[in-house]
């Protein structure tokens, strides 16, 4: 599965940005799937997560409330919609396949290049 991830871009405080990922290659559907983000000097952290039905999603304490994390497996999409971003969402935020077990969400093998998003105060 080959991912590519758009839609970042520098924004205000306050702004919201959607971000998308196309998959290629084969269907991603069986996957669970997220969005993960590194910024400068900082570990690389899951954002958000999504089962593969959409019944089950995760979202990182610190976005929770403001993202949301969605996907259309008909056409290989996987979205993360960002609402009130704030300067600490300054990231290259990353789609990428997800390893769900009872206990954690953990990153998979597929992953796609970054979309940088800026949010300046």
């Amino acid at each position: 599965v080959q991912l590519q991830a758009s839609g970042g871009g520098s924004v205000q405080a306050g702004d919201s940005l959607r971000l998308s990922c196309v998959a290629s290659g084969r269907s991603f559907s069986p996957y669970y799937m997220g969005w993960f983000r590194q910024a400068p000097g900082r570990e690389r952290e899951l954002v958000a997560a999504i089962s593969w039905r959409g019944s089950s999603t995760y979202f990182a304490d610190s976005v929770k409330a403001r993202f949301t994390i969605s996907r259309d497996n008909a056409k290989n999409m996987l979205f993360l919609q960002m609402n009130s971003l704030q300067p600490e969402d300054t990231a290259v935020y990353y789609c990428a396949s997800v390893i769900r077990s009872p206990t954690s969400w953990s990153p998979g093998n597929y992953w796609g290049k970054g979309t940088l998003v800026t949010v300046s105060s």
